[in-house]
């Protein structure tokens, strides 16, 4: 039986000053939509956990990790398994989505908001970026769908050279930054290849449509 297949159980739905979202759950699992999009689910989270876990393989050390979007908790899950992370700093910006992570989909993530080595962060990304001082050794960033196919327009900056300088300043030398997109969008990893040299694109299957994406590089060391 297909998750499409599953009857859809409404369990919360809320207005932002982005719009509509809403909670909804399928079988044993739950989906996200935003604005009548789907953003992610509990039942397909590969790409998510990919997003960290071929960044930690380029860095020895990765004791700080910056993840821009809490998503269901996949992506925070990834990087506390990893024993060498000290601190993982979540930025996102929906208030409801902080609070199913605590509720709903706690049990989905193995409770990773709950960590004591995780630090959130109710913010905006893009102006958070404007005001953070300190560095990170992975950048690991799942905001909105990606490059190309944005739900909402003000994400635009996030993908362009304006924020790529912020990024590059978070970052520290060997460090590694990935962004997840649901496009293959090649015109954004020839951007990335201007301004952190060498681009890696990593796809991952899905069972309906195009893959998922990650791009991923790394900042040189001085």
């Amino acid at each position: 039986m297909n998750y499409s297949d599953y009857p859809v159980e409404i369990i919360e739905r809320a207005m932002t000053p982005r719009g509509e979202i809403q909670l909804q759950r399928r079988g044993k699992d739950y989906e996200i939509i935003s604005n009548g999009t789907f953003l992610m689910a509990t039942y397909n989270g590969e790409s998510e956990r990919l997003l960290v876990r071929c960044a930690l393989q380029y860095v020895s050390q990765p004791h700080h990790v910056l993840i821009g979007g809490l998503g269901v908790g996949f992506s925070l899950q990834e990087a506390l398994i990893d024993p060498r992370v000290e601190r993982v700093t979540v930025v996102e910006i929906e208030q409801k989505i902080i609070a199913w992570n605590k509720l709903e989909l706690a049990d989905k993530s193995g409770r990773a908001l709950e960590h004591p080595k995780t630090r959130l962060i109710h913010a905006d990304l893009i102006e958070w970026m404007e005001v953070a001082e300190e560095q990170f050794d992975l950048i690991c960033l799942d905001i909105d769908n990606g490059p190309d196919w944005k739900v909402f327009e003000q994400n635009h900056s996030l993908y362009h050279e304006n924020s790529f300088c912020k990024l590059h300043k978070l970052l520290q030398p060997g460090g590694c930054i990935t962004f997840w997109s649901a496009t293959a969008s090649p015109e954004f990893a020839e951007r990335m290849k201007r301004y952190f040299g060498h681009v890696e694109v990593l796809t991952v299957e899905q069972s309906r449509g195009e893959p998922d994406y990650i791009f991923l590089s790394r900042k040189l060391e001085v």
